[in-house]
């Protein structure tokens, strides 16, 4: 039959909500076979053939030859024969099913599963939009608000939850307040897309830096490590594939506004910026900037390193809480040992200062 209708609406619904119109006539085709089963009254060997071309949709049903007595879904081999004259029994007649009422059944039929198919489809669409954007960052809106979550808005419809104890402490909560989150996981549900978001993770803050660094984006820069204490304070190694590109310069920016940027997004987290080095005392001696250091023993068998500092600044070297040498061990990836000159001679340590070595 022709129904110019029918490819008119699958055409208005494909573009309109950005759907793949094959996937849309799938829906469509679903809706249109439940009602021509119902018009026939059995639900099994019917098929639907669609040409847009010439605007025409055609139902076949596809019967089982029977000497005698046909049940539903089988023909006669007598009335087989009225169609096609070498048929046999047990073979299989496919023949074209005319329908007086097709088009008002089908649209009935396909008003029904529309509603609930095209909502799928939706789902869908916006589940491959959120998993190509897993481990990426993304800006949200607070929606809503309670005592225990914050309702983000992610665009697309779509909203999720995040615990208040994963905000930063800094965060500034309230409604239309923006927030960028770290999505760390996309999942599908029954109810449709879950989307898992942090504000802790600490490739946020590699994300921030990304977005406002070009030299990163474009391979000259590259992190080669990160440590965070969410909320408080970040390490981060930058390492130049070209050695007149500052690493360090180029992720702060002219008179800090790159950094600035980052900072403002973490609501005033310190994020301190250290360059990385192939050799292991120049690495463990910008990591844990700012102390300053007398002298590194590194054991590069087992990434181990020995770090002498004076005995008034042994306290800052380890950072409150050990928040300095963790954080600088974290984003190096050696195991530092802070010792003072004291403890070095009651342990019969031997080092080589930097001030001895520069002077050479």
């Amino acid at each position: 039959m022709q129904s110019k209708e029918f490819f008119a609406a699958l055409n208005l619904i494909s573009d309109t909500r950005g759907l793949d119109k094959q996937k849309v006539l799938e829906v469509m085709e679903r809706g249109l076979l439940n009602a021509v089963k119902k018009e026939l009254d059995y639900n099994e060997n019917i098929s639907i053939e669609f040409d847009e071309e010439k605007d025409s949709i055609k139902v076949f049903e596809n019967l089982l030859v029977v000497k005698q007595e046909p049940e539903k879904g089988e023909i006669s081999l007598a009335d087989a024969r009225e169609t096609r004259k070498t048929i046999k029994v047990g073979e299989i007649l496919t023949r074209e099913v005319r329908i007086k009422e097709f088009g008002r059944i089908a649209a009935v039929s396909v008003k029904q599963i529309l509603t609930q198919g095209l909502k799928q489809l939706d789902r869908d669409k916006i589940y491959e939009i959120f998993k190509a954007k897993e481990s990426e960052m993304v800006n949200t809106t607070i929606s809503a608000l309670n005592k225990d979550y914050v309702t983000l808005d992610l665009g697309h419809d779509l909203e999720t939850s995040l615990p208040r104890k994963e905000l930063l402490k800094s965060d500034e909560v309230r409604i239309d307040a923006k927030l960028k989150v770290y999505i760390t996981k996309v999942d599908m549900t029954p109810k449709g897309p879950k989307v898992f978001v942090s504000r802790n993770d600490k490739n946020l803050v590699k994300r921030l830096i990304e977005q406002v660094t070009p030299e990163i984006q474009d391979g000259t820069v590259e992190i080669m490590g990160l440590a965070r204490d969410a909320g408080d304070r970040s390490k981060v190694a930058v390492f130049s594939h070209d050695e007149h590109v500052d690493p360090v310069g180029s992720v702060v920016g002219y008179k800090g506004q790159r950094i600035n940027e980052v900072l403002e997004s973490l609501q005033g987290e310190r994020v301190d910026i250290y360059e990385w080095s192939k050799d292991p005392a120049e690495l463990i001696k910008n990591a844990l900037e700012p102390a300053k250091i007398v002298a590194i023993n590194p054991n590069k068998k087992d990434k181990t390193a020995i770090v002498i500092v004076e005995d008034k600044h042994f306290t800052s070297a380890i950072g409150s809480r050990g928040q300095n040498v963790r954080l600088a061990a974290q984003s190096s990836g050696w195991k530092i040992d802070i010792k003072s000159i004291s403890d070095a001679k009651e342990l019969g340590l031997n080092y080589r200062p930097f001030n001895e070595e520069d002077d050479e």
